[in-house]
């Protein structure tokens, strides 16, 4: 059966952004939706300690080929990375706002972010053949070349939001209706 894992970005948590929103969607649709609520702060996130969480799925099993996941901001690196380290496929993924090797937002991000990135992202195409990117062209965090140069390595589908800034609360992106046909 079909599942979805919503992953949030650096300094946040399962009840920001568009992330309550949908997880509400997903459930009134009667999918499994499992929102983990990863080590965020200097000291404490880092890749060990979100792939020790992102494990415990892959041992229970319920992170597997029927699996979905949507990813924001630092999450999309971090789920490639995860995904290639332990040769998981699954059956789609959604990336909001997704980077890699991209340092320069301030001090604090760039110390939590710096671990999650890799060297071998296009390895994510093993392992999915259905990765979708959404991005904008005036995040104020992260170039839009480096987002752009994000999907065009690994998506198979982008979507380019002119004004989404950042895509998440701060941008008013508490709903993210375009996500929805990807359920």
């Amino acid at each position: 059966m079909n599942n979805y894992i919503l992953v949030h970005g650096s300094f946040g948590n399962p009840f920001v952004n568009f992330i309550p929103y949908l997880r509400g969607e997903i459930e009134k649709r009667n999918f499994e939706v499992y929102t983990p609520d990863f080590p965020t702060g200097v000291g404490y996130q880092n890749y060990t300690n979100w792939s020790r969480l992102l494990k415990c799925y892959l041992d229970a099993g319920i992170l597997n080929e029927n699996t979905t996941i949507f990813a924001h901001s630092i999450a999309p690196v971090f789920v490639c990375k995860f995904l290639i380290e332990n040769k998981v496929k699954v059956k789609r993924l959604v990336f909001v706002c997704g980077f890699n090797n991209y340092l320069g937002i301030d001090e604090d991000y760039d110390a939590v972010n710096k671990t999650m990135y890799l060297d071998n992202l296009e390895d994510i195409k093993n392992y999915c053949n259905d990765i979708i990117c959404f991005y904008t062209k005036n995040d104020p965090y992260v170039k839009y070349e480096v987002e752009k140069d994000f999907a065009d390595l690994i998506s198979t589908k982008q979507v380019v939001i002119e004004d989404g800034g950042h895509l998440n609360s701060e941008s008013g992106y508490t709903e993210f209706k375009e996500l929805l046909e990807f359920i």
